[in-house]
């Protein structure tokens, strides 16, 4: 998988070098299926895992960028959005000279089923607050955090992804978590992590947020407002997006006069990392 730069306004675009260069724009219009990750389909073409990618780059604050890879499935590296920001930051981001357009909330938006809920409101900067409620070991986690404060590198990119142990074989049959291991997720036994230590505490809420900020990401523009989520999960994040994009009263396009960035570049193998070149808004 590549990372190449692209020209202020294009957003963040999917491109399968295997399939002719046929490309995916990363917006809710294009949202396929969501269970256990977020898949984007235009005319019959899949793109699978695509939240943690999604993620590192609005936390990085790159909004332009082609993704170049040459299969349906992103790799899943460690299971964080760690391995992206690094890659991103040893590049640098380079900066484009264009206002960055975003999505002004200007009033509620909320999903909810059953016990679950999530919810998109007015406010200033981009701030999320998560909760949720697992079987044990995990119980009940809440976190909150402010992507205006620049903090996702540090507190949000590095939480990995996480299953229970119990739950394996039945989700292999069913065809998923196939190229899932102890190397790229929290493996989950009646004690606690099999393959520990935690990288945080709350690891497991503030892997939610990272997954939210990916799924919100299908926007197609970074946020200006509030969200609460509880017990919420990829359909739910996705479902939120369309019923925003759906009421055009729910929000306005707005500018902020700051200089865009465009980032160098770069290249995921499939489990490791090389270089070439990426753009930010």
């Amino acid at each position: 998988m590549r990372l190449l730069p692209a020209p202020a306004g294009s957003g963040i675009v999917f491109r399968r070098t295997d399939l002719d260069d046929f490309e995916i724009p990363a917006t809710g219009r294009n949202v396929a299926k969501v269970s256990y990750a977020t898949s984007l389909m235009r005319q019959g073409v899949l793109i699978s895992t695509t939240e943690h990618l999604l993620s590192a780059l609005i936390g990085m604050g790159i909004d332009n960028v082609i993704v170049e890879l040459d299969n349906l499935e992103l790799p899943i590296l460690d299971g964080s959005a760690l391995p992206y920001v690094e890659t991103c930051q040893s590049v640098g981001i380079k900066t484009q000279r264009r206002r960055r357009e975003y999505i002004r909330v200007l009033k509620p938006v909320e999903v909810r089923e059953g016990n679950k809920f999530i919810g998109l409101y007015p406010g200033s900067g981009y701030r999320i607050e998560y909760a949720i409620d697992f079987p044990a070991p995990i119980g009940v986690q809440s976190t909150s955090v402010d992507l205006a404060t620049e903090t996702y590198g540090s507190e949000i990119a590095p939480a990995r992804t996480f299953g229970y142990k119990a739950d394996e074989q039945r989700l292999r049959d069913m065809g998923l978590i196939r190229g899932a291991g102890p190397a790229n997720a929290i493996i989950l036994g009646p004690r606690g992590p099999e393959n520990g230590p935690l990288r945080f505490s709350d690891e497991y809420v503030r892997h939610k947020v990272l997954d939210l900020i990916g799924d919100l990401a299908l926007a197609g523009r970074r946020i200006e407002g509030r969200v609460v989520a509880e017990r919420a999960g990829h359909a739910m994040h996705t479902a939120l997006v369309s019923r925003l994009l759906k009421d055009r009263s729910a929000w306005e396009l707005a500018h902020i006069a700051v200089e865009n960035a465009e980032a160098a570049g770069h290249e995921f193998p499939s489990a490791s990392l090389h270089t070439p070149l990426l753009q930010g808004v």
